[in-house]
């Protein structure tokens, strides 16, 4: 990415907008998503963050990441949760480019994420990487040779949704039962906590009070680990089936310590098979940027083979 190209990461509770120029991300600039306004507003909200990280430069490319099932060829948005009232439907690409007077690309805000991380952070050099992404949800992705694996409808790579023998019976986002994002996301290990007699609103007071002594955090500490050893269970099954080069884990439930960490190396060693017991799980090493890095790449690459979905 010699020459820069205007980025955007769409989220429920906020827009980012970057220029990227050579894997190196410029001054980023955020919005609150106006997300109760509908997509006209949203679509808009991203306009404006972007012409302002555009500032003076040049870039002839905009690559979006977003929130929701994205149909990558199209840039469109099939499939959206309530993060994003009536977001499915939305003619995203197409929507930005004209704002803008960019060809423009748009992927999944995970999927984005995951090639950023494959191309300029922690999976770097590699050819199979496995993202896992741990925050209010859990998602994430496969990149094989530098190409994110999006599948038939585009959403490889919701393993937050992947039956957990651990939170059998509990209600997921999806409107089923028992998958992992029910126990491992952050709002699942505070749904945890606060069924053992504990007080918490987010995944991140349960790692607070982790740190403390007494029975609550004794209760906080037996909830990381079991969230942590049923995420790794699952990872454990995914390296068995795709044989990545390395595991990658991001999102705020990744930086809950020690004690998480060891129980979701714990949860692989009880179910990845000897050959591939040793593959690495490690921290992300892109930082906040993942996304932008991740969305300005794949832009730069889809235009380079294809004839652009949109172009302003």
């Amino acid at each position: 990415m010699s020459e820069p190209v205007l980025a955007l990461d769409i989220g429920g509770t906020k827009i980012a907008a970057a220029l990227v120029t050579g894997g190196h991300v410029g001054e980023v600039c955020r919005v609150a998503t106006p997300a109760s306004q509908g997509p006209e507003a949203v679509v808009a909200a991203a306009v404006a963050v972007a012409k302002e990280a555009r500032g003076e430069s040049r870039p002839v490319l905009v690559g979006i990441g977003s929130a929701g099932v994205i149909d990558s060829t199209n840039g469109v948005v099939t499939h959206a949760t309530d993060a994003l009232p009536g977001w499915a439907g939305t003619v995203l690409a197409r929507g930005v480019s004209e704002g803008l007077g960019l060809a423009a690309y748009a992927l999944n805000d995970v999927h984005a994420h995951a090639l950023g991380e494959a191309s300029f952070g922690a999976g770097r050099g590699l050819r199979d990487v496995l993202l896992v992404a741990v925050g209010t949800g859990v998602g994430g992705a496969v990149v094989h040779r530098g190409e994110v694996i999006f599948g038939a409808h585009a959403v490889a790579g919701h393993l937050g949704h992947i039956p957990a023998s651990e939170a059998a019976g509990l209600p997921c986002t999806c409107g089923r039962v028992g998958h992992l994002e029910a126990l491992a996301s952050g709002p699942g290990l505070a749904a945890a906590l606060r069924r053992e007699g504990g007080s918490a609103q987010n995944g991140r007071d349960v790692v607070v009070q982790a740190g403390q002594l007494g029975a609550a955090g004794e209760a906080a500490r037996a909830v990381l680990t079991l969230g942590g050893v049923a995420l790794g269970r699952v990872i454990g099954g995914l390296v068995n089936t795709l044989d990545p080069d390395v595991v990658v884990l991001a999102g705020s439930v990744a930086d809950a310590g020690p004690i998480w960490w060891a129980a979701v190396q714990d949860g692989v060693r009880q179910e990845a098979m000897d050959a591939v017991r040793g593959i690495p799980l490690v921290p992300a090493g892109a930082g906040a940027a993942a996304a932008l890095l991740g969305a300005a790449h794949f832009a730069v690459t889809r235009h380079a083979s294809t004839t652009p979905a949109h172009d302003g």
